[in-house]
């Protein structure tokens, strides 16, 4: 009986081990003559890696081909996940080497999903002594990989930053918007700018290196190289000696004023030439170094150059035009026929609306006054005058739409706005949307208040009760609302502010310096533009911009011929000629001081030059920089100067030498 049992478990016993040895033996089969190339194609991906090599963005020149911004190679560092025990150890030891947080390197693994054989750059511009500890260290290191890239360098350090942005990685929205376009985590991407609007030409085909590496992903040998192809070139209209003036004087401007105890924060200019729309030079200050951007930044550095005022381009803000907008109704009244530019009035220094008095910014008065001397003289009350009994609120904006204010210029970087040409029904829907984002919360939190009372309550006499507090509630927010309420339609005052370029009208320097350069050119809009051409790594040209004529201002050529004139005055005998005393060119211009409640007025300055033959328009605005012509009028001086290549060190407020 015992051996029969003994016989039948020897039977089972050998019956599994047939069975196992007939799978593992048909498995083995299977591998060797079904999967023989899958494997044999896993096993060659597993020690060869295809390592990117990074091809460089395209480079930027001036139009005079001076290289502004270009390329350099630095070290950098990533981390390839190998799915091994020690990858802990391997992220605090590289951490702590490249001084970085491991819980920021472990993120930036699980961004990648931590793929393997993937690698994830850590860090870029490493010092070469840093490269030399990680280099010792590499045994213990397994999957760090350092690789040499080529990194934006800045030729001119901050100099056009606001105009040519900065390149980051990737963000993730940006990802998934091009994920078609062969981008990936890691990729570096224009950000602002023309980096960022140029970013389809300048950025270039990354290129790829096979090696042979061992069980740890450290290097053996090359297998091949596929080479990178750069990105292309751009060729800008800026011209870097003016843009470099045009820089070096808003700076000494802004800090000047604030010497004289005005707030100052920063500024803007830009010159045009009025035949083509090409940007000469388009500064911003405060400005900074897009080189920040290379290493990534913290967000204490991010606080810090927010607090700083560097970060927008205030070519792109909106501010409002101030006086320099009185040529707009120059042109209209001259135009319609409604004024003659020989019509004058006596002014008494104020101007008489109902039972109150506008009062001009020269008390006394400017005495006799038309047209031209209006201008030159920037008389409050004759613009007055004309705005509010001759043109009006309509007429007004009419022109203004007619010169391109209240729409975007078209210019290559992003972030413009359109500005506002004030109407009666934008103003009705701007203040509107202001009561209502203040009382809107207001009365849904009574009804809020009062809805879980009024439901648990059965008492009809409580209910009533409740209703009618809720009531008196809500007319008490009524009323608040109802004082403000009158002031949602046009009023006369609207039309005496919009008259002086104040109120809620509001530009950009770029808007008003195209304005300038239509009434200088005879009345043609061209779009300001900052590439003149795109070309190919070696020199050929892929695609070229023309000027682009966007519109006709479309009036007599008499009305821009007296806006013309009275501003050769302003800086002749007007407003202006203290600051262009002794310059030996003549120059149109306006000032205009721009109205700011409860801080320091800014100023603002509009000219061209030469005044017979006009080439190049210029815009400057210094923010709460007191009067247009002693805090914005040097710049424009200045880059007349190096403009027409006149050699100006005529001592005068706001400038020195040095």
């Amino acid at each position: 009986m015992e051996r029969k049992t003994v016989e039948k478990k020897t039977r089972v016993l050998l019956f599994l081990v047939s069975s196992i040895f007939i799978i593992l033996v048909g498995r083995l089969a299977y591998l060797m003559l079904l999967e023989t190339e899958r494997f044999e194609t896993l096993a060659k991906q597993n020690h060869i890696r295809l390592n990117p090599i990074i091809a460089p963005r395209g480079e930027m020149y001036d139009r005079n081909g001076v290289k502004i911004l270009g390329n350099k190679p630095v070290y950098t560092v990533s981390l390839v996940y190998l799915g091994l025990k020690e990858t802990d150890q391997v992220v605090n030891r590289v951490a702590g080497i490249l001084g970085m947080n491991p819980m920021e390197i472990m993120s930036k693994l699980e961004e990648q999903e931590l793929r393997k054989f993937q690698p994830v750059r850590l860090a870029t511009d490493v010092p070469l002594e840093t490269i030399t500890v990680l280099e010792e260290q590499r045994l213990d290191l397994p999957g760090v990989v350092i690789d040499v890239e080529p990194v934006r360098n800045y030729h001119f350090d901050s100099m056009l930053s606001h105009v040519l942005g900065y390149v980051q990685e990737i963000k993730q929205e940006q990802l998934q918007r091009n994920q078609d376009q062969g981008y990936r985590l890691g990729d570096m991407y224009g950000q602002e700018g023309l980096e960022n609007s140029f970013e389809p030409y300048l950025r270039g085909q990354n290129g790829a290196r096979q090696v042979e590496v061992d069980a740890q992903a450290r290097p053996v040998r090359d297998l091949g190289v596929k080479e990178p192809i750069p990105g292309n070139n751009l060729v800008l209209t800026v011209d870097a000696e003016l843009q470099r003036t045009a820089e070096a004087s808003l700076e000494r401007q802004v800090l000047y004023m604030r010497k004289l105890g005005y707030e100052s924060k920063g500024g803007a200019v830009v010159m045009i030439d009025i035949k083509t729309g090409a940007i000469r030079a388009m500064a911003s200050y405060p400005t900074y170094n897009p080189s920040i951007w290379i290493n990534g930044i913290t967000q204490k550095q991010w606080e810090d150059l927010q607090k700083s005022g560097a970060l927008p381009n205030r070519v792109l803000q909106l501010y409002p035009p101030a006086s320099t907008f009185k040529m707009v109704l120059a042109v209209a009244g001259v135009d319609t026929g409604k004024v003659d530019p020989t019509w004058a009035i006596s002014d008494p220094g104020y101007y008489i609306f109902g039972d109150k008095a506008f009062r001009d910014w020269k008390p006394d008065g400017h005495g006799r006054v038309d047209m031209r001397k209006a201008i030159s003289e920037s008389c409050n009350t004759y613009f007055w005058t004309i705005g509010h009994r001759v043109l009006g609120v309509d007429t007004i904006s009419n022109y203004a739409r007619k010169f391109g204010f209240g729409e975007r210029t078209g210019i290559e970087i992003p972030g413009e706005p359109k500005g506002n040409v004030p109407t009666p029904d934008s103003k009705y829907k701007r203040n509107k949307a202001f009561l209502d984002a203040i009382y809107n919360p207001k009365f849904e939190a009574i009804e809020e208040k009062y809805k879980p009372l009024l439901a648990d309550t059965k008492d009809p006499a409580e209910r009533e009760r409740l209703e009618q507090a809720k009531q008196k509630e809500r007319r008490a927010v009524q009323n608040q609302y109802d004082q403000y309420k009158w002031d949602l339609n046009w009023q006369v005052y609207d039309t005496l502010n919009m008259s002086l370029g104040q109120g809620y009208n509001e530009y950009t320097p770029l808007q008003m310096v195209n304005y300038v350069a239509a009434i200088a050119n005879g009345g043609t809009r061209w779009k300001p533009y900052l590439v003149q051409k795109i070309t190919s790594p070696d020199g050929r040209t892929i695609k070229e911009f023309k000027p682009q004529k966007i519109g006709d201002v479309g009036v007599k050529p008499e009305a821009l011929r007296v806006a013309q004139e009275g501003m050769n005055m302003v800086t002749r005998v007007g407003t202006a000629s203290g600051i262009f005393s002794g310059f030996p060119i003549q120059v149109a211009g306006k000032t205009g001081t721009g109205e700011v409640f409860g801080r320091d007025n800014h100023a603002v300055f509009v000219a061209y030059a030469p005044f017979e033959n006009p080439e190049v328009a210029v815009a400057a605005v210094i923010d709460n920089g007191g009067k247009g012509g002693t805090g914005a009028g040097p710049v424009a001086r200045d880059l007349f100067a190096a403009y027409l290549d006149i050699q100006d060190v005529q001592q005068r407020p706001g400038y020195s030498p040095e």
